[in-house]
């Protein structure tokens, strides 16, 4: 018996980020929250040393469909961006592809502050909370999510897209454009903690950084390091702590 059906995917297509006209990075992403996505990477990345530093972002769509973000920051800042000579192409999950030398991608941020806690028990009602909040997900099955979360009140904001990396600058981009303090949150991603995903969240100086999936060793090597708290196989009812486990009570 053959049943004919239709199924929902979700999208991805490139999207270029452009500093001052100038090309820098070609992303395959989820066509949504563009902006977002062009602050947080523009942070994270530590293209810009502060939010103040981003002065604009647009995102425009060409008549042949082509997906940009416009963003300008300030002169020193490109300056510096120009003087890297990178040249990246952004593929979904890539991580660090592109950088030049290991120094460029290899960050070492300043460790992390005092920063937040959290009980477990409210760490779990989160978790089952998130399931929700990902309506993407729930048509297509095939994207993750990145949600903002504060102590005491709950998911403040969660962003979604095809790529890890992706949804959690949609995530941190957010919380900029919110005016948010990284310091009074943390961040809870469906996916696995790689390093990666530390380095962007201690480059913020977030505290805490939460994953349904495991960490890889130099992700907990760079936690342990920052004084990150870094959660693994995060559920309703369970969590594993690999790194300063006195943020979660």
């Amino acid at each position: 018996m053959v049943e004919r059906t239709t199924d929902l995917v979700a999208d991805e297509q490139p999207v270029a980020l452009t500093y001052h006209g100038v090309p820098h990075v070609v992303m395959l992403a989820t066509p949504g929250d563009l902006e977002d996505l062009a602050v947080g990477f523009t942070l994270s990345e530590s293209i810009v040393a502060s939010p103040a530093e981003i002065r604009s972002v647009e995102a425009l769509r060409a008549e042949d469909g082509t997906l940009e973000v416009r963003i300008g920051i300030a002169r020193e800042r490109f300056s510096e961006l120009l003087r890297r000579q990178r040249n990246l192409t952004g593929r979904t999950g890539c991580g660090l592809c592109g950088a030049e030398t290991v120094e460029d991608a290899i960050r070492n941020p300043p460790p992390v502050g005092a920063g937040v806690t959290v009980s477990a028990r409210e760490l779990h009602a989160v978790l089952a909370e998130l399931r929700s909040r990902q309506p993407i997900n729930a048509e297509t099955g095939s994207v993750h999510a990145a949600a903002w979360v504060l102590p005491g009140r709950g998911i403040e904001l969660v962003r979604e897209d095809v790529g890890r990396h992706n949804a959690l600058d949609k995530a941190i981009g957010a919380v900029v454009r919110s005016q948010g303090d990284f310091g009074q949150g943390y961040f809870v991603v469906t996916s696995r903690a790689s390093y990666e995903m530390v380095q962007k969240t201690v480059t913020l100086g977030a505290t805490l950084l939460v994953a349904v999936s495991a960490p890889t060793a130099f992700a907990v090597r760079l936690a342990q390091a920052s004084g990150l708290t870094l959660v693994g196989f995060a559920r309703e009812h369970s969590h594993v702590v690999y790194a300063h486990p006195r943020r979660v009570t």
